[in-house]
């Protein structure tokens, strides 16, 4: 894929967006990028869509979730993303993992993933704790939408940058890649959907300990929805696409 101009003649940019489910949409995240001036690459490696073989072509990298275990290694395309991301992080350009994403980014540079003592899910709102290092960036914003019931242990060579009551860590830098356990790329409309689909093909999932109700859900994203498009626009511009000095 190659750079083209636009009417003011500034060069786009390629985001890779990596996705994991034939109706999976990037979100929020894909309609800031776009506004930014990025052109999206969505591929598909569970459908066996081909990923690059460099990012030459490519400024931004990002690995997005999905309903499968990053531990159930009988499928292929797991492995092959877990190796790949090795390939981002030598290329120096931005990288970022949401949920299954960060749990891929965790296993590649050696940390782990798994289970809570308790067996226990987070779908809904929850607050997160940041640490010192993610004071900043969590300074205005604490509370995200969460769908999970694994989560990562880092190596020491990241800085946590938030941590949780029921899953110990929520975010983490390494050099200038993140991870990131929770989902600040579902907006209403992402999040609407992902309820239909559970209800359609798996209802249970909403009964499982740690899950807010459906009501619940919905009232917290009237009251969270706003501000966590804000703090999107701040993680993107003053970190993750931020240029070095």
């Amino acid at each position: 894929m190659n750079n083209k101009t636009n009417g003011n003649c500034s060069i786009l940019k390629n985001a890779l967006l990596i996705v994991h489910q034939k109706r999976s949409d990037p979100g929020e995240i894909g309609q800031k990028l776009k506004t930014r001036g990025y052109q999206l690459d969505i591929r598909r490696p569970v459908l066996g869509e081909k990923l690059p073989d460099s990012m030459e072509n490519h400024d931004l990298a990002v690995i997005f979730g999905g309903p499968m275990s990053i531990n159930d290694m009988n499928h292929q395309f797991i492995k092959k993303e877990i190796h790949w991301i090795e390939l981002a992080l030598k290329s120096n350009k931005p990288f970022l993992g949401i949920c299954l994403g960060a749990q891929m980014l965790a296993k590649n540079l050696g940390g782990t993933v798994k289970n809570n003592n308790d067996n226990i899910y987070e779908i809904g709102f929850f607050d997160i704790i940041p640490t010192q290092y993610g004071s900043k960036m969590f300074k205005k914003q604490k509370t995200f939408f969460q769908w999970h019931n694994e989560g990562f242990n880092v190596p020491q060579d990241c800085f946590i940058l938030a941590e949780g009551k029921k899953f110990h860590q929520q975010a983490f830098k390494y050099k200038n890649t993140y991870g990131l356990q929770f989902h600040p790329e579902v907006n209403i409309k992402l999040h609407f959907l992902w309820l239909y689909h559970t209800l359609l093909s798996a209802p249970h999932k909403l009964n499982n300990k740690g899950a807010q109700s459906i009501a619940r859900q919905l009232t917290q994203r009237i009251k969270y929805n706003h501000k966590i498009k804000l703090w999107l626009d701040d993680f993107l511009d003053n970190y993750l696409l931020k240029e070095e000095d």
